[in-house]
């Protein structure tokens, strides 16, 4: 699976290297993920996510459940790609 949040949808820029010189070589910024566990409640299971810092402090704001349910409404996620443990 690529380095994109499931839940705010970021995903890498890139942008360049400045030197002194300011000789410019490519890079990339990377967000900032976490692989990190859930327990949902409506499913009575635990779901894995991939998930950028805002990710989580969205999680933390909404709950679990609306932040999936809005993820899913912009599309940046889908129910088949969440990752259930223990099944």
């Amino acid at each position: 699976m690529s380095k994109i949040c499931q839940i705010t949808g970021k995903k890498a820029l890139t942008g360049n290297h400045v030197s002194h010189s300011k000789h410019r070589t490519k890079r990339r910024f990377n967000v900032n993920l976490f692989n990190k566990k859930f327990y949902y409640v409506e499913e009575q299971c635990w779901i894995s996510l991939k998930l950028s810092a805002a990710g989580l402090r969205i999680i933390n704001r909404l709950g679990l459940d609306a932040a999936l349910k809005q993820a899913v409404a912009k599309g940046h996620l889908d129910w088949k790609d969440i990752k259930v443990i223990g099944e």
